[in-house]
């Protein structure tokens, strides 16, 4: 009972009644016409009367709580049952409706798309063949699959690059170890990552440093050759970047977490996703804008096949790349250990 009571207190029940009494209760009012028929008799209540008022007084008070927690208590007991069991039918009722809906608007769509294999489909004809004759001369790219995911369809490219962003996100909430960055006090449980994995560290294993020592460079080298030539060669922004994360990876693996940190951190790769992320969504709403509205832009796509050519094209090569890079780097480390 003094538990039902303390949530009682506590919940909005005593507000509401409290507001339909707007700011007095009867009982107030009862004692009040009292008091005003003993003053119109001239009459001045004993100390007996008053002490009797104020038993009836507490009396109506705990009888008016009495009741409130009676209906409190009903009030409780329908939503933990009947209530409860109406939200979950409302719920999966509302769930199943949406689904339908859904599903129902995208058969509708696909009601009006042009038949699967019809030689008159627009993307046996009239797309790919737009992309093979007109994509050199319009984006400026020699590599027609660079033009296409980055100049004609380079919105789809720009949700590929945020689907990673978070779910490198999704993995830091889920995954990581928190502490206190302020006074550098480690959690129990950051403490006891890093005492686990010691057993994955390198134990300065010279051959596998040595031979790391020198394909790191090589394979960061090759990861930026495919950044900067992916309009002109095979390559691109998200080959260069699997190549270059894989590079870092390595790294750690054969030097450990204290060295790989003098150069890779959370601010790090904060600083970089969205510096990059930034720049590829303000870069092509220009470029879409200025084309879309036939507005003169000093962006041009240059002379094919150099390497300073196809307009923004290389510049967001890069800004996929270091995405790509990060996330796989981020990917790694938080699954390891938890953090970078």
């Amino acid at each position: 009972m003094a538990r039902m009571k303390n949530d009682y207190e506590n919940s909005w029940w005593p507000k509401l009644m409290r507001w339909l009494d707007n700011g007095s209760t009867a009982l107030d009012d009862r004692m009040e016409e009292e008091m005003e028929e003993t003053h119109e008799g001239h009459l001045l209540p004993s100390p007996e009367e008053i002490a009797a008022q104020e038993a009836r007084r507490e009396e109506r008070i705990q009888q008016k709580l009495t009741d409130e927690l009676e209906l409190y208590a009903r009030a409780h007991h329908w939503s933990r049952t009947k209530g409860t069991k109406i939200a979950d039918w409302a719920y999966r009722i509302l769930a199943v409706v949406i689904c339908v809906s859904i599903i129902w608007v995208l058969l509708q769509t696909a009601s009006y798309l042009p038949s699967f294999g019809s030689p008159d489909n627009p993307a046996h004809n009239e797309v790919s063949r737009r992309y093979i004759e007109k994509g050199m001369e319009e984006t400026g790219a020699v590599n027609i699959v660079a033009g296409m995911i980055l100049d004609y369809r380079a919105f789809d490219t720009l949700g590929e690059s945020n689907v990673l962003f978070v779910a490198a996100c999704s993995v830091m909430i889920l995954l990581r170890v928190s502490s206190d960055k302020k006074h550098h006090i480690s959690s129990v449980h950051q403490l006891e990552m890093e005492a686990d994995d010691r057993m994955y560290e390198p134990k300065d294993d010279l051959i596998l440093q040595r031979a790391t020592a020198f394909l790191v460079p090589v394979i960061l080298l090759f990861g930026v050759y495919g950044l900067l030539n992916g309009h002109i060669s095979p390559g691109g922004g998200f080959s260069g970047g699997a190549i270059m994360g894989a590079g870092l990876i390595l790294y750690l693996n054969a030097y450990g977490f204290q060295k790989a940190q003098r150069f890779f951190t959370f601010t790090v790769f904060k600083a970089i996703s969205a510096c990059a992320l930034s720049f590829y969504a303000l870069s092509k709403a220009y470029s879409f804008f200025t084309g879309a509205n036939h507005l003169p832009s000093f962006i041009t796509p240059g002379t094919p096949g150099n390497l300073f050519s196809a307009g923004l094209i290389p510049y967001l090569n890069i800004a996929v790349g270091l995405v790509v890079c990060c996330t796989m780097y981020a990917f790694y480390t938080h699954f390891r250990k938890g953090d970078m």
